[in-house]
């Protein structure tokens, strides 16, 4: 993260301005990337050419702090930085080298590759094994959505390449370690036979998921004199950025790269790790600092204030780690208080957060309200209750179909292709049409769900209509005066628009000849019969998806009095479905794999819940100075500090479990893990205490002013809740309770 900080500190600018191969290590807040950007700056400052200098991060996120620097600052042209990933690099060396590589790694050579996205990674999983699930009865006894279950094997084929183990000894690798019901071995043949048929059918079609762009580039192209001296020669200094973050690949291939470079700075958090579930490994991460000629640890925050610092340090005590006596009223920067039933206690941490902003005048943009997990009830019912306060709510686990915006547009995509067959339900259409009538417009008419509910039921279905609704004249008199004439203008607005273009992709153009090519005339003898030339007939093509959604966006919803006008989340939405519906289109595109319309084979995999890409438009133009509402992860990888948290329901017990994941494991499959060792509770307990310490800690160095805990005797289930993350917190009150008891003795 990067602080407003008007002036270094002579400690960082001594770092920021030196040019050896530096190991940046310290807790967040200490201005670790601080003083990374401003490295970048000097070096472009001092005359370093743009394209020698490597900024490396763990995720596209993390790039934001640098791409914002690069953007506000004045240099003179030539050149530009690389701030990417390892899987980035991965991505352009393939491209670049692919005739070299391709047969080496099992590929066609003589065709291209298709990279594949996290969503066409999933849709192709379920290609490959629909057959063994429905007909065969794998994963019968595995209660996930399929969805999930998608994702879970395509992580261990991720982990199986950032590792460097084979594929095919990630069912072993679970089998040796696991010691609960044998029935789970089963489970994990079966898991082994998923990811050998999508390995197999990936090579057979060039298709390179994420797993098999690391493997490429690792085990090839990085042992590929040319490309390892392409790389080389382009990149004299690196700055890599929480590197605890990374995969072990990229941190054992960083390892071998630093002594070819002329400067770098890798930056270390000692409490991250957060990214563990995805493959990061912090413990090979910190090996690299072997390869650094010098060592820096950090220790002075400049996020906490001195009782945040402290409240930081009693937690860690209570979580059984050594933290030293600093000054600083830990309690002074704990604010609590119990309620006996979940929804006062959401009532509760509400009244405060509005307290703040409307009566001490706290920017929302300074307060975050996390949770352990963000279910899409918890996300309503916080911005039901902050009504009138700017906020904004991020998953990135989020399935696509949930969001309002996305469901609105696939729902409006169905109806202007019937062809596909696939008829929403009245309910679907209800919904949509609220959301694309909806607008946030203070003097215009807006589509509430009860009268969007009484319109769809009396426009649609319509067999008249091509796309299913009913004009707006010809809806029952009690209709048109409910919904009013002002709404029932812009529906029809809408409805005809969704005709027009029925109309023009379901209407073939009309024929037309090829021009003949130029040939030499051939006099007719006489008697003889000469046939005529064939005319080749264009056809209408399959309209595009992506092309409907930039249409239906731009010429409709985004108009003013549409429910999309001046509203940056559901533009960036109708963005985001138009990418994932391209690269979906141009990855099973000739495949021969889609035997319907391609966009409705999209449509039918969003609606079976696929997990979205990661995209950044949410993280680097995020909804302006509001309150943020995330998972507790989230937050963490967001890595930008606020003045106040509200951590809610810390006595439920996913603050302190891990995410139910039964067809992949985190730790067995990661290179710290010994073949052959069992995976015990007392491991598992061990590992939940370390996970939940770096969270705390993580949370906590990344606040400013105070935390507000969220307390309910009873969860949202109606059990009681006694959590763990609880407990820790009756420990530190205890002990300074205790210690206060002391001193004051002391003084007497």
């Amino acid at each position: 993260m990067v602080e407003n900080m008007t002036q270094l500190t002579p400690q960082q600018s001594d770092l920021a301005s030196r040019r050896g191969k530096l190991f940046l290590e310290g807790d967040a807040g200490t201005g670790k990337t601080t003083i990374a950007v401003h490295r970048l700056l000097n070096l472009l400052e001092s005359g370093v050419s743009a394209d020698e200098i490597l900024v490396l991060v763990p995720q596209r996120t993390l790039a934001a702090p640098y791409q914002h620097a690069l953007r506000t600052s004045e240099f003179p042209p030539g050149g530009e930085v690389t701030v990417t990933t390892m899987a980035g690099i991965a991505i352009q060396m393939i491209e670049l080298f692919w005739p070299v590589v391709a047969q080496k790694a099992g590929f066609k050579p003589d065709e291209p590759p298709t990279f594949l996205s996290t969503e066409t990674s999933q849709f192709i999983m379920a290609h490959v094994i629909r057959g063994l699930v429905e007909t065969q009865g794998y994963f019968d006894s595995v209660t996930i959505e399929r969805s999930r279950l998608y994702v879970q094997l395509l992580d261990n084929l991720n982990k199986a390449a950032v590792v460097g183990f084979p594929v095919t000894e990630i069912g072993q690798r679970l089998t040796e370690a696991w010691l609960g019901d044998p029935s789970q071995n089963l489970t994990f043949m079966q898991v082994q036979e998923s990811v050998n048929r999508f390995r197999a059918f990936c090579l057979e079609n060039n298709f390179l998921d994420f797993s098999l762009q690391m493997e490429v580039f690792g085990k090839h192209l990085w042992r590929l004199p040319a490309c390892r001296d392409l790389l080389v020669g382009r990149y004299k200094h690196l700055i890599a950025e929480n590197v605890e973050e990374d995969n072990a690949a990229t941190q054992d291939m960083l390892r071998e790269w630093l002594p070819r470079f002329e400067s770098a700075l890798v930056v270390y958090d000692t409490v991250g790790g957060y990214r563990r579930f995805l493959g990061a490994d912090p413990d090979n991460g910190y090996t690299m600092r072997q390869s650094c000629k010098e060592t820096v640890e950090l220790t002075a925050s400049f996020v906490n204030s001195p009782d945040v610092y402290a409240l930081g340090n009693e937690l860690g005590r209570a979580l059984d780690q050594y933290t030293e006596s600093v000054p600083g009223d830990a309690m002074a920067a704990l604010q609590y208080d119990v309620q006996r039933f979940y929804p006062d206690m959401l009532n509760r941490v509400t009244d405060e957060i509005r307290r703040l902003v409307e009566e001490e005048n706290v920017p929302p943009g300074e307060i975050a309200v996390l949770a352990p997990f963000l279910p899409d009830s918890l996300r309503f019912s916080l911005m039901q209750r902050l009504s009138g306060i700017p906020t904004r709510a991020h998953r990135p686990s989020r399935v696509l179909r949930e969001n309002p915006a996305s469901h609105c547009l696939l729902t409006l995509a169905q109806l202007a292709h019937p062809a596909w067959g696939m008829k929403p339900d009245t309910f679907d259409v209800a919904y949509a049409l609220m959301r694309a009538m909806g607008t946030l417009e203070p003097n215009q008419s807006s589509l509430d769900l009860v009268r969007a509910q009484l319109l769809a039921q009396d426009a649609y279905p319509d067999e008249n209509s091509k796309c299913g609704l009913a004009p707006f004249e010809k809806l029952s008199l009690e209709t048109q005066e409910r919904v009013s004439y002002v709404l029932g203008e812009r529906y029809d607005a809408l409805r005809q628009w969704l005709e027009d273009y029925i109309t023009r992709t379901e209407t073939p153009p009309p024929p037309t000849a090829e021009p003949e090519p130029k040939r030499k005339s051939k006099r007719k003898k006489k008697g003889e019969t000469v046939e005529a030339e064939p005319v080749a007939i264009k056809t209408a093509p399959e309209p595009e998806l992506d092309y409907f959604f930039s249409l239906l966006f731009g010429e409709v919803l985004s108009q003013r009095g549409f429910g999309f006008f001046n509203d940056t989340a559901a533009a960036d939405i109708a963005w985001d479905l138009t990418d994932s519906a391209r690269n979906f289109r141009r990855a099973v595109e000739g495949k021969g794999i889609v035997t319907k319309p391609i966009g409705q084979a999209y449509v039918e995999m969003v609606q079976g819940g696929i997990v979205a890409n990661q995209y950044l438009r949410e993280w680097q133009y995020p909804a302006p100075n509001s309150v943020f509402i995330a998972p507790a992860n989230t937050f963490l990888l967001n890595n930008q500090p606020v003045s106040y948290q509200f951590w809610l329901d810390i006595g439920n017990r996913t603050w302190f479990e891990r995410f139910y994941q039964p067809l992949t494991h985190p730790y067995v499959l990661s290179k710290q893990w010994v073949p052959g060792e069992k995976w015990t509770d007392e491991r598992e307990v061990e590992m939940r205490r370390e996970a939940l310490y770096q969270l705390v800690i993580g949370l906590v160095r990344r606040c400013r002013k105070g935390i507000y805990l969220g307390i309910s005797e009873l969860g949202e289930n109606g059990y009681e809740n006694q959590g763990e993350l609880l407990q820790v917190f009756s420990r530190m009150l205890r002990h300074v309770a205790a210690e206060q008891a002391e001193e004051g003795e002391t003084d007497v």
